[in-house]
């Protein structure tokens, strides 16, 4: 269940409201009564998002990985 605060109360309890986020809790702020905005603690998973480059260096592809088996390429009339 989220809570809710308008963003005047947001500025002065700001620590409790991280607090409360960190716990799971979802924080609403608000204009007067229009949300517009949410603090949610950040999960190991949106920590982890793909990068790319991220596995530079952490995988090897074989050199001979686009190159077809020979019977393979003989059916498929790529080679005679």
């Amino acid at each position: 269940m989220a809570i809710s605060y308008t963003v005047g109360e947001a500025k002065t309890q700001l620590s409790k409201l991280i607090r409360e986020a960190e716990k799971g809790r979802e924080v609403v702020l608000r204009r007067g009564r229009r949300p517009v905005a949410r603090l949610v603690a950040i999960t190991a998973a949106q920590e982890t998002k793909r990068r790319p480059g991220r596995m530079k260096g952490r995988v090897q592809i074989a050199a001979d990985f686009d190159e077809w088996p020979e019977d393979v390429a003989r059916a498929l009339g790529i080679v005679d």
